[in-house]
């Protein structure tokens, strides 16, 4: 029963931390957008997701690996649930090491004193958001292969 229980709240946490990212890939490209609306949206989002986000995927790690520890005696679902706790740590990484830092410039920022190189801020955070939203839903593709292994 206990493995039940990691392996359900493996998959529901695996699944909201990558439905959340591939949401924000699908439904808010700023490419299009004019400064202020850009900067609008950017500050909401940034305001909404910098904790939570963070949390729900420390929290995924831990579930995962510890998902991966329970069943170590079937070699082939442990390495997969190793790879995916991998995917999950660069998802993670990305976001500390590269979208964050732009995510704080962007807290900085008024309508009126946007830096003249935001756009090229603006990509490079779409460019590491991609990144991080292909590691996790990768993750989350193994986590699941690895739930349905067993059955």
């Amino acid at each position: 029963m206990q493995l039940l229980a990691v392996r359900f709240l493996n998959l529901l946490m695996a699944g909201l931390v990558a439905g959340t990212l591939l949401g924000i890939s699908l439904g808010y490209n700023p490419k299009n957008l004019s400064a202020l609306a850009y900067l609008e949206q950017q500050q909401n989002a940034i305001k909404a997701l910098n904790t939570l986000m963070p949390i729900l995927g420390f929290i995924t790690i831990v579930i995962t690996l510890t998902s991966a520890f329970l069943q170590k005696s079937n070699k082939t679902i442990f390495i997969v649930l190793l790879v995916a706790t991998a995917f999950l740590i660069i998802s993670g990484l990305v976001t500390r090491l590269g979208n964050q830092p732009i995510n704080s410039m962007v807290m900085n920022w008024g309508n009126a004193d946007m830096p003249a190189d935001w756009m090229s801020l603006r990509d490079k955070w779409w460019t590491f958001h991609i990144v991080r939203t292909i590691t996790a839903v990768t993750a989350f593709g193994l986590i699941i292969w690895a739930s349905l292994r067993r059955l």
